[in-house]
């Protein structure tokens, strides 16, 4: 038996805001919705991966606070440095970057990360041997 690893799951503040975060930053869209008011829950998913891997957004959560030295995060690829930098200029004005771009030995990257509107961290990077945007060298 070889278990798949299909979605993470997170229970949110504000289910409209963090949905239209992950629009903007990660592209991803609701690919299923149920239930209402707290009880409302929605899959997100890159196009074309929706049976592979999704994020699953709880509505009614606590706010959550992380410094800058925790490096508890999820992770998303990007297919060029520059989108790093774009990213990270982008959350800047908006008050939600967490960690500044920094290059990192392999198999780590360039990188930077992003608070939601719950305060979880994502990271954004380049380089990486994972995903589509994978460095495979």
């Amino acid at each position: 038996m070889t278990p798949a690893f299909t979605h993470c799951a997170l229970h949110v503040r504000d289910l409209d805001a963090s949905i239209e975060f992950y629009r903007r930053y990660c592209s991803l869209d609701i690919v299923k919705e149920h239930g209402e008011g707290k009880g409302r829950t929605v899959w997100l998913a890159n196009p074309g991966a929706e049976r592979t891997f999704v994020l699953v957004l709880l509505g009614g959560g606590p706010a959550r606070t992380q410094g800058k030295d925790d490096m508890t995060h999820y992770g998303f690829g990007v297919p060029a440095r520059e989108d790093i930098d774009r990213i990270a200029e982008r959350a800047r004005a908006e008050g939600c970057l967490h960690w500044e771009p920094r290059n990192y030995a392999p198999p780590t990257g360039y990188l930077c990360a992003v608070r939601d509107p719950t305060g979880y961290v994502i990271e954004f990077s380049h380089g990486q041997p994972l995903g589509p945007h994978g460095d495979s060298a």
